[in-house]
């Protein structure tokens, strides 16, 4: 029984991961070749020489960009209907740079933490097939899978490499959108739809440390002093704690709330089509409550931080202000709200979007009204997203948009 459902599972991988893949030969290669171009004429592109430019235009590059990308690929658009819009070709390049900044070791998005379009099959079973235990799949199962980051990243490199996402990443800045009645401009490029999804506007940083040579954010590179002083209580704050007590150093956590010990940094029920058509029905005082709620502070139970500062005595201790400590970590996440991004603050400012606080007001695709009709879809992934998402910023919340998007694209082609 076992065997037979890693036979399936393997079959389901292949599908799912290489399904899309440019460059392939042999009969499963020409089956999805001819599905491609099957899709391509159903969507209404004539491809290559003298057809229509790209159908859609990602303006972001990173992992949101590329989990989107992967649906709209699944969904029956090829490469060249596509375009991605930034300056570096690898989606995985911010990420990782922060990642090997907290010393990250495993995901804390668990089962659904990969890029392929659909939940199943996940990095669960691709470890499954390599190492032939079942034990992923069981864990998976319970949503308690935790890839690691070395598995999440060679997964990425994979699906980067059979998608063909370099051959649709077109190494351009972009600053401004330019909106006609029926297209969009960006790069010199006009495309009809348009996904967002340019990631977190910067790193937050205490107005009261910008300057001080003590400080640094905990995702800039960093070692650690002899005492230290973390700020912030999330994930980031917690990982830095044990980090910088396993280097040997005093530990404070200076903070203003005690935190949340949760397994996902928004709970899963918000994952369900049920808790969703809730959230869409609240008024937006409302609904800016409810995320202001979901996006406080939190990192998962367990001992993997529970233990060590259990060890550590009192070497480790919380305070409400900043002492003299040597070093200041800021794990204090990013800025938050449309106006720290510069592509975002010009597009509500040139066209008057509706907004509400520091959120961009949307339609429950992720789509913006003012700028979306049956001629035309521009739409917002990741953070800036959350409004019709409150998991927006999720690999998981970068395919809930991309399927919005795919949905009005298919009704304008068909």
């Amino acid at each position: 029984m076992i065997r037979a459902r890693l036979r399936f599972s393997a079959l389901r991988w292949q599908r799912e991961a290489g399904g899309h893949s440019a460059g392939r030969t042999g009969p499963e290669g020409i089956v999805a070749s001819a599905r491609r171009a099957g899709a391509g004429a159903r969507l209404g592109r004539a491809g290559g020489g003298g057809g229509r430019g790209p159908e859609v235009g990602i303006v972001g590059g990173g992992l949101a960009g590329f989990s989107a990308y992967q649906t709209l690929r699944r969904g029956g658009l090829s490469p060249d209907e596509i375009v991605v819009f930034d300056e570096s070709p690898d989606p995985a390049a911010v990420w990782t740079r922060r990642a090997r900044a907290i010393r990250q070791t495993h995901m804390r998005s668990e089962s659904d933490g990969h890029c392929l379009p659909a939940s199943f099959p996940g990095l669960a079973v691709r470890e499954a097939l390599k190492t032939g235990r079942v034990t992923p799949l069981l864990s998976s199962v319970a949503n308690r899978y935790n890839p690691t980051v070395r598995e999440f990243l060679a997964h990425v490199a994979e699906l980067r490499e059979r998608s063909g996402w370099d051959e649709s990443v077109r190494p351009v800045l972009v600053d401004r959108i330019g909106v006609d009645a029926e297209f969009f401009s960006i790069g010199g490029v006009e495309v009809p739809h348009v996904l967002v999804a340019t990631g977190h506007p910067g790193l937050a940083i205490p107005d009261e440390l910008r300057g001080d040579p003590r400080a640094v954010h905990a995702y800039e590179p960093h070692e650690y002093a002899r005492s230290v002083t973390v700020i912030g209580a999330g994930l980031a704050a917690a990982t830095e704690w044990v980090n910088a007590l396993a280097a040997g150093a005093s530990v404070v956590s200076v903070r203003r709330r005690e935190p949340e010990r949760r397994r996902l940094n928004v709970p899963r029920e918000w994952f369900s089509r049920r808790a969703l058509d809730g959230y869409h029905r609240t008024g937006p005082a409302e609904r800016a409550a409810i995320l202001r709620r979901l996006l406080a502070p939190s990192f998962p139970p367990g001992t993997r931080w529970d233990e060590p500062l259990a060890l550590a005595g009192e070497r480790f201790r919380v305070e409400q202000s900043l002492n003299g400590a040597e070093q200041v970590i800021c794990a204090t996440g990013f800025r938050r709200g449309f106006q720290y991004d510069p592509l975002l603050r010009v597009l509500v400012a040139e066209h008057e979007l509706e907004t509400f606080q520091e959120w961009i007001v949307l339609d429950r695709d992720s789509t913006v009204p003012a700028l979306t009709d049956e001629r035309r879809t521009l739409a917002l992934a990741g953070a800036a997203a959350q409004w019709a998402f409150p998991a927006a910023d999720t690999l998981v919340g970068a395919k809930y948009a991309a399927r919005g998007l795919l949905a009005r694209v298919r009704c304008r082609t068909r």
